[in-house]
């Protein structure tokens, strides 16, 4: 008899923007990125995407990035929640949220806050084979490179409400290979983050190929 895949929706999508920005100079959340704030790229993907949820973790500067970003947040399936915790590390913000949604949510999505190149389409992608798919974890790759967004069952959630420091879930995914759903994407731009200056001017470049005349810079 064929296994029967455990329930894995809804699915709610946690996006980490606690952080100090500390290589950035300045809360990088607010920092102008082609008429966007930074936040707000991955965020308006997430909103956009079949997350049934979206839970946008803060912490440094809280006050300021909830007042800059009133009108990106009014969305329904959009969420703000403050973790006190942040300076101990990106665990604390994964914890933040999985406490919030664990009974509510059989899965999660974890979403940087600083990668603006990833959108909806990538999203509903990795939702879409996660939830074909019988594993627990589910990562983007590219030519054998992991990258982020991940998801994880709820199975995990109490492997995750034990992690420490600043790694976030790495770990988890490489000592469970064998659970691991990897999905490949042609593109391993999309991984890229912006955590100093150096790096806003390739991103840009790359936004203005993919959104061409849409772009707004």
């Amino acid at each position: 008899m064929p296994r029967i895949p455990a329930i894995k929706t809804p699915t709610a999508g946690i996006i980490l923007a606690a952080g100090e920005s500390r290589r950035f100079g300045a809360p990088k959340q607010l920092f102008r990125l082609a008429g966007r704030f930074l936040i707000e790229w991955v965020l308006t993907a997430a909103l956009d995407s079949n997350l049934d949820h979206v839970l946008l973790v803060l912490g440094f500067e809280h006050e300021r990035i909830r007042r800059s970003l009133a009108s990106s947040t009014t969305h329904p399936k959009c969420e703000i929640l403050v973790n006190p915790d942040y300076h101990d590390g990106q665990s604390t913000s994964l914890q933040s949220g999985i406490q919030r949604i664990r009974n509510e949510f059989p899965s999660v999505m974890f979403l940087l806050g600083d990668q603006p190149l990833v959108d909806a389409d990538l999203i509903n992608l990795l939702l879409d084979r996660y939830k074909k798919s019988e594993k627990p974890i589910c990562i983007p790759t590219h030519v054998g490179a992991r990258g982020n967004p991940t998801l994880f069952a709820s199975s995990f959630y109490p492997a995750i409400l034990k992690l420490a420091g600043d790694t976030g879930a790495r770990d988890l995914i490489t000592n469970h290979p064998h659970q691991v759903l990897a999905v490949e994407i042609p593109d391993a731009w999309v991984f890229l983050d912006i955590d100093c200056p150096q790096d806003v001017e390739p991103i840009t470049r790359l936004l203005e190929t993919k959104y061409g005349s849409r772009f707004n810079g």
